[in-house]
């Protein structure tokens, strides 16, 4: 997903956009539930959620949410996101165009000979560290765009994946201002 860019999945009145959402919320027990049962009460969808406390003092929480919805859609999201009690503030960095987005990806992938070899040929030009190795797997550590990790991905498939785990997107608007 590029910063700044729409995705129109479906063409017409009706498409489905991805959008990149960042809430501040007061960081509280219960907090990340009611945030989460706003888009599953209403039949909205998450494609990648993180969250940390981001404002020790302040007991803040950062919520990066990545939806998808029509125009109408995000506009809701947005609009019911921010007359909830414990969100200080909703920004769509979509559509600022002016964010960075990143994610971590962690791989495991088994293989000898050939396919060991090609693996760690892959990962070098990915540039994914080896954080574990053993001589039967290796697993990878990648940070990047999602389209980055999801290439790698497919490329270590044939080689022998095992397993993988991501972070989902963590993303903050470029510039010296706060979001």
């Amino acid at each position: 997903m590029q910063p700044g860019s729409v995705y129109a999945i479906k063409e017409g009145k009706d498409r489905t956009e991805v959008h990149t959402l960042s809430v501040l919320v007061d960081n509280e027990p219960g907090v990340l539930a009611r945030v989460i049962g706003l888009f599953s009460g209403r039949g909205y969808n998450i494609e990648s959620l993180t969250v940390s406390e981001t404002e020790h003092e302040r007991h803040r929480s950062r919520i990066t949410v990545v939806t998808t919805g029509s125009p109408q859609v995000i506009e809701q999201i947005k609009a019911q996101l921010e007359r909830m009690v414990p969100v200080h503030r909703v920004i769509d960095l979509t559509v600022t165009g002016k964010a960075i987005e990143r994610e971590l990806l962690l791989i495991k992938v088994r293989g000898s000979g050939d396919h060991r070899s090609e693996a760690l040929r892959l990962a070098d030009a990915f540039r994914a560290r080896v954080i574990d190795a053993t001589t039967e797997s290796f697993v990878f550590e990648l940070t990047g765009k999602t389209d980055k990790l999801d290439q790698f991905i497919v490329l270590m498939q044939p080689l022998g994946l095992v397993e993988v785990s991501r972070t989902g997107i963590a993303a903050i608007a470029r510039g010296p201002d706060a979001t």
